[in-house]
């Protein structure tokens, strides 16, 4: 079996299990690469169908195009999405010239706690990837979440084989079926099942973005990559990580790790 086939075995494995055992069951999805790859997961999960709720965090600073592709995609393939806002806190004049880290944790974590809440969420399903960014290599494919969305990772239970801890009371699941892929296989994925991609990804005039987020924190990368195998290529040769145009990352050392022990995503 290819690596490309085990993992989307693997992961669909994880997604079946994680909806048969917590009782309602979200996925967060942000339109970039590795949401969508999951999206597509899930469908092909669930023959076709997405049975869960759809979730986008809003913070009302996303680059336009991708709130227009985000509206197209989702009424085209029938998603059951729902756009979450923190309006009182958008409304207080919360953003980035604030601290990038204060924004993220008003306008992005607190507005996905608000989502599970309002759900009535037991679990989210998350494209985060291990190799994305340092906090991240430190999660389990389940990781259970306090009820405030708190991550205790020095504290996380261990796992063992397929055995998830999906049997853990009293905690908000989050579920991870990507963490074990990585950049390439992610790209190499959508380049196998031709998946429909923001055009953000794809060079114009020698610049594309790599990692997408809001508009003020995410830079673009000196490119001529415009098709997905040429992305692939280029991500072959290059030694830049993945994540050097998001500016929340540089803040302070630690930072995202410290935003996602206080909920983030």
């Amino acid at each position: 079996m290819s690596r490309l086939r085990q993992l989307e075995n693997d992961s669909i494995y994880i997604i079946r299990e994680a909806y048969a055992k917590i009782a309602k069951l979200g996925m967060l999805w942000s339109m970039g690469k590795d949401s969508t790859v999951l999206l597509h997961l899930v469908r092909k999960a669930f023959l076709g169908r997405c049975p869960l709720p759809v979730i986008h965090i809003d913070t009302s600073y996303k680059i336009p195009a991708m709130i227009e592709w985000r509206d197209d995609f989702s009424m085209r393939h029938q998603l059951p999405l729902q756009v979450v806002r923190n309006e009182a806190a958008l409304q207080g004049g919360m953003g980035p010239e604030r601290g990038r880290a204060v924004c993220c944790g008003e306008l992005k974590t607190k507005a996905l706690l608000r989502a599970i809440e309002t759900n009535s969420l037991g679990g989210l399903l998350l494209g985060i990837r291990s190799d994305e960014e340092g906090s991240r290599s430190k999660e389990r494919i389940v990781s259970p979440r306090l009820p405030d969305g708190t991550w205790l990772h020095k504290e996380q239970p261990a796992e063992v084989w397929n055995y998830f801890n999906l049997h853990i009371p009293d905690v908000i699941f989050r579920i991870h079926p990507l963490l074990k892929w990585n950049e390439i296989d992610v790209w190499e994925y959508i380049s196998q099942e031709r998946l429909e991609i923001l055009p953000l990804y794809f060079s114009t005039e020698g610049k594309r973005y790599r990692s997408l987020g809001c508009a003020p924190c995410t830079g673009c990368i000196e490119s001529d990559a415009a098709t997905v195998s040429a992305i692939i290529d280029e991500l072959k040769a290059s030694r830049l990580s993945e994540r050097a145009g998001r500016a929340q990352d540089k803040e302070k050392n630690y930072a995202m790790q410290d935003l996602r022990q206080k909920g983030y995503m």
